[in-house]
C-alpha cells in the first residue's frame, strides 16, 4: 500500500477548486486522479478537514478480544486444548465462529505460547513420550 499523498498538495488543490477551477481540471494540474480530487474536496466540506485517513491496521481483533477472558480462562482450566478445541468451544458455547489462527492471534497477543525447550525436541521412544506441555504465560 502507497503513503497517503502530503498535506500540502491536498490543500492546494482545495483551494484552487474553492477559487474556481472544476475538481478534473485541478486534479490534472497537481497530477493526482479525479476520484481523489473529489473526495479531498468533499472531505473539506463535510469535515472541515484535508488530513489523510490513517492507514492498516488491525480493524476486526476487537471481535475476539470480546472473548479474550473467556479464552484464558478456558486454557487455564485445560492447559492442553488445541487452538481447534478453542473455536469449537466458542462456537458451541457462546455462538461465536472464529478460525483456530484468530484464536491465536488472540492468544499470542496476551502472551500465551506453546513452551518449546530441547529436551523434547530429542528423538525418544514413543512408549515414553510425555504429554504436550500446553500452553503457557510467558512475560509480555
Amino acid at each position: 500500500m502507497g503513503k497517503p499523498l502530503s498535506t500540502d498538495l491536498r490543500s492546494r488543490l482545495v483551494a484552487a477548486v474553492s477559487a474556481g477551477m472544476s475538481r478534473r481540471r485541478a486534479a490534472e494540474r497537481f497530477g493526482v486522479s479525479a476520484a481523489s480530487a473529489v473526495r479531498w474536496v468533499a472531505a473539506v466540506n463535510t469535515t472541515g478537514t484535508i488530513a489523510a485517513k490513517p492507514q492498516g491496521g488491525d480493524t476486526r481483533s476487537r471481535r475476539i478480544e470480546a472473548f479474550s477472558g473467556v479464552i484464558l480462562a478456558a486454557v487455564a482450566a485445560q492447559k492442553d486444548i488445541s487452538l481447534v478445541e478453542l473455536a469449537e468451544w466458542l462456537r458451541s458455547e457462546h455462538g461465536a465462529s472464529f478460525g483456530a489462527s484468530t484464536v491465536w492471534r488472540c492468544l499470542d497477543r496476551h502472551g500465551m505460547t506453546f513452551k518449546k525447550n530441547s529436551t523434547r525436541s530429542r528423538a525418544g521412544s514413543a512408549r515414553r513420550r510425555s504429554p504436550a506441555p500446553g500452553l503457557v504465560h510467558r512475560p509480555a
